[in-house]
């Protein structure tokens, strides 16, 4: 159902089953999938494409041109996945051609009110950001990662798989998977045990992540030092593999 008084650009494609409430403004550009629900007063700029069974409550702006100063018009894009839930004043911005020109966010994401996800920024899937979390742009966060309330993440940052941060963090290097992060600038607290537990983890796999945690953080080895040994314990855990894969790759450092 289109509210009568939502305004709906002719070249914007609509699914079955869409939900438009009033005042809401869908541009030109925008493709919206089946059984989405948008609330009132909502605004979704193109180029866009929605998947299906998302939820956009009032005042979230999403597919906004970015805020980055270089940016000068280009039809740069948004890609949100499915059943994802965008609260109250949540904002969602383009790519730009400094990057690959896409903003993607994946599936089963919840963004509480007022967060912000910035252009460039890849987002996975059953992400939680907390109220008033921001991603600056470039920005990656994997699968499962929490961000609490609050939390400021710098540009080119990437938060690993099942990592957290705490509330008010300021996240200035790369976090890495299942890592639980907090402080001003944020720093390693311990392991992502429960929410690993929680998503059935292994009690040996979880037992691996913790030895691997000890040998990055614990063992007065420096990162370099510290990568032949996560290999060594990564022949007979693929988590550990995961995680020696992000700290070789990353190119800020990561969070120490």
């Amino acid at each position: 159902m289109i509210d009568s008084q939502a305004i709906v650009h002719p070249d914007a494609v609509i699914g079955e089953n869409v939900t438009i409430g009033p005042f809401s403004v869908i541009g030109a550009g925008v493709v919206i999938g089946d059984n989405n629900w948008i609330g009132s007063n909502v605004v979704i700029k193109g180029p866009t494409t929605i998947g299906s069974g998302n939820k956009f409550f009032q005042f979230s702006s999403i597919g906004e041109e970015c805020q980055d100063k270089k940016y000068a018009g280009e039809a740069t894009r948004l890609e949100i996945g499915d059943n994802n839930v965008f609260r109250e004043c949540c904002t969602v911005h383009r790519g730009t051609i400094q990057d690959e020109g896409l903003t993607k966010i994946g599936s089963g994401n919840l963004f509480m009110a007022y967060t912000h996800v910035a252009h460039d920024c890849v987002v996975g899937d059953n992400v939680i950001l907390a109220n008033n979390a921001s991603i600056a742009g470039h920005v990656h966060v994997g699968d499962h990662a929490i961000l609490g309330g609050m939390t400021g993440v710098h540009q080119f940052v990437k938060i690993g798989a099942h990592a957290f941060t705490a509330g008010c963090s300021l996240v200035l290097q790369d976090v890495p998977p299942y890592v639980m992060a907090s402080g001003q600038s944020a720093v390693p607290r311990g392991i992502n045990s429960e929410g690993l537990k929680r998503r059935g983890f292994s009690k040996e796999a979880v037992s691996a992540i913790r030895k691997a945690y000890k040998l990055l953080y614990r063992s007065s080895l420096t990162t370099v030092e510290a990568l032949p040994q996560l290999r060594e314990l990564a022949e007979e855990h693929d988590e550990v593999a995961f995680l020696a894969d992000f700290v070789e790759q990353s190119s800020r450092g990561i969070v120490r």
